[in-house]
């Protein structure tokens, strides 16, 4: 049965305008960006598909071109449409960085950290370049591969934060393997960089490390700044 032959109160868009974005399953909010399904299958048919075939959105978001096409129903225009509203996000959540004090928009931080290294097959070290309100200046990756206190120089990151005035970062790694607890590595990483900083006087505010779909690791809440 289309979704059109629904009942008007069961509709997705209809109940996202009646009752908003919040209350609606994955599944419907997919079923809403890809507008229409495939002959004897609905647009919600064909969302639950997705999330089946990839098992989560998050999977789903960081689906290469090959991947996504290879569903019926999917082309390239599916995945185009799909990039943009992921890097509109990404951008939109980037602005509201720049214009708060990040202490107090934990959440905000964790958001965009999530859109823009959850899915990232490799390892890759960020810093969030912060002025003297805790504002956002910049967001910049530093380094990629396997993280270690060898393939991340002190300098380098000192060199940057000089280069653009910052009074403070928050350092930022993710972890392919899904896995967010850190290693002792991440540890004595942290703590060399932000014994570096600390002789410029930029003070490192937190370390976080992504992993899939979970919260952001935070290392100051859990006590290891």
């Amino acid at each position: 049965m289309s979704i059109a032959d629904w009942p008007a109160q069961e509709r997705p868009r209809e109940r996202l305008l009646a009752q908003g974005a919040e209350v609606l399953s994955d599944a419907e909010l997919l079923a809403i960006f890809l507008r229409v399904g495939i002959r004897g299958k609905s647009a919600v048919d064909l969302a639950r598909e997705l999330l089946s075939h990839f098992g989560s959105l998050t999977r789903l978001f960081a689906a290469s071109a090959d991947a996504l096409q290879a569903v019926p129903g999917m082309g390239q225009a599916k995945y185009a449409q799909l990039q943009a509203v992921l890097e509109m996000s990404r951008r939109a959540l980037a602005e509201e960085l720049r214009s708060r004090d990040l202490l107090g928009a934990p959440q905000a931080v964790r958001d965009w950290l999530r859109l823009r290294m959850a899915s990232l097959p490799h390892e890759v070290f960020m810093i969030l370049l912060l002025d003297a309100q805790n504002r956002l200046i910049d967001a910049v990756e530093l380094f990629r591969g396997t993280l270690t206190q060898t393939s991340v120089y002190p300098r380098e990151v000192v060199k940057l934060a000089l280069a653009h005035n910052a009074a403070a970062v928050i350092l930022a790694h993710n972890h392919p393997s899904g896995l967010a607890e850190p290693s002792q590595a991440d540890e004595l990483l942290t703590r060399s960089l932000r014994q570096a900083l600390a002789l410029v006087d930029v003070r490192v505010l937190d370390h976080f490390v992504v992993a899939g779909s979970a919260a952001p690791l935070s290392f100051a809440e859990r006590g290891l700044l």
